[in-house]
């Protein structure tokens, strides 16, 4: 089997972290059994570029117990889990190419290896595999059936490839599904997101000016979060919308040329390019500690800061000292990559179980649907958004109301006023 991993032999440990990342997965646990039983993607070639973390491994053993023939790799060069790719490989039979910490070079070329089984579906977190299907391997297009897009950025790319008439297969956006986007960006990115800026930094967050760059649902919950933990919280934003929002939840709200003035942590969650510029870092305040959140790192101008940096060092893993030649110091964590899952684990599981649930049914859906749709980015069937939903509810033991057969006539009614 061909595989390209860092080290094999951290398999029993990352298998034992899968099993514990699964027992918080109680939705995909119950679609992968019903996999298991019926064989739904028998002989499905797929290929997934996602982050290879514990709770990706259960889902890609899920597709496999569904009958898939799965290849992975990795979405990030920072994000992968060595052990959790060893596991795959030595337990599951899975064909993994992905290594933390791989240059440039290697993550393309571990993109390409995943194509290299000409795929029927496509899994994607970012878009780069689709893209490099698109671009360079156009001879493995006729054989794909359809794919999934996992995160915001992602999907603004495929949208601008439909809209350009150039995606050449249909794609589900399940960032788009409530039962993703409303919790995996808000309380993952929010709780994953501190975590990794504290395991990087180990600097108190209560008291500090934290400042958040865009406030889409990734914001709001880092947002959230910093302001639990103590922090006066700053929102930057370029949507009126999404400003005003901020405003009414309690933020202060500002451009960034003045935030940068006073902060003392910045994290980007916006998803565009070189949204703290050079101009920024030149105004920052000594010690600032700077991140992303956000899919790539063209969020900070690291090429703008290294030009005004007279000397740079890591100080500690994760923590890039950028010295600017008055003295002053400002530190970028993880190499402006995406930081909860560079210097941490990434999401928790139990909010990562309704993300992959949605990735699980929506390629059972275009096995069975793809032939017939347009080439174009579709939302989440809704029947799959509620079905997750409920299967949610019912894990955590909570039951709710239904609807009376008078409430259901009323609500689909013109006649009845006051």
């Amino acid at each position: 089997m061909e595989f390209d991993i860092r080290d094999i032999s951290l398999a029993e440990k990352g298998k034992k972290r899968i099993e514990w990342a699964s027992q918080s997965m109680a939705v995909l646990k119950s679609i992968r059994n019903h996999f298991a039983e019926v064989k739904p993607l028998k002989g499905v070639r797929i290929s997934a570029c996602l982050h290879v973390t514990t709770e990706t491994a259960f889902l890609v053993q899920t597709l496999k117990d569904g009958g898939a023939d799965v290849r992975l790799c990795a979405s990030n060069p920072l994000s992968t889990q060595d052990d959790v790719a060893a596991s795959l490989v030595h337990y599951d039979g899975i064909p993994v190419f992905a290594i933390k910490g791989e240059d440039r070079d290697t993550y393309y070329r571990h993109i390409h290896q995943t194509l290299e089984h000409r795929p029927q579906i496509t899994m994607d977190d970012g878009a780069d595999l689709v893209s490099t299907l698109h671009s360079e391997r156009t001879e493995l297009l006729d054989a794909v059936i359809g794919g999934t897009e996992e995160t915001t950025t992602g999907v603004i790319r495929l949208r601008s490839m439909a809209e350009k008439g150039v995606l050449r297969y249909p794609i589900i956006a399940v960032n788009d599904a409530d039962t993703k986007h409303l919790f995996d960006n808000r309380y993952g990115t929010g709780q994953s997101t501190i975590d990794g800026i504290i395991r990087a930094t180990n600097r108190l967050i209560a008291g500090s000016v934290f400042v958040v760059c865009g406030y889409g649902w990734c914001g709001r919950g880092v947002a959230m979060r910093a302001r639990g933990m103590g922090a006066r919280v700053v929102v930057t934003e370029v949507d009126p919308i999404r400003a005003l929002e901020a405003v009414m939840d309690g933020y202060e709200v500002m451009p960034i040329a003045d935030a940068a003035r006073i902060g003392d942590f910045f994290c980007t969650l916006t998803g565009d390019i070189n949204v703290i510029r050079k101009e920024h870092f030149e105004v920052m305040k000594d010690g600032a500690i700077v991140c992303n959140s956000g899919h790539f790192n063209v969020e900070l101008d690291l090429d703008g800061l290294a030009s005004i940096a007279g000397n740079r060092r890591e100080i500690r893993d994760f923590v890039e000292e950028f010295e600017l030649k008055d003295g002053r110091r400002i530190y970028v964590l993880a190499e402006g990559r995406l930081v909860n899952l560079a210097a941490a684990e990434g999401h928790p599981s139990s909010v990562m179980d309704m993300s992959f649930a949605n990735q699980a049914l929506c390629v059972e859906y275009l096995v069975n649907n793809g032939s017939s749709l347009d080439k174009k980015v579709y939302s989440v069937p809704r029947e799959i958004d509620k079905r997750i939903a409920v299967l949610k509810l019912s894990s955590m033991g909570i039951r709710i109301d239904t609807l009376t057969e008078e409430q259901e006539k009323y609500l689909q009614s013109w006649e009845m006023g006051t």
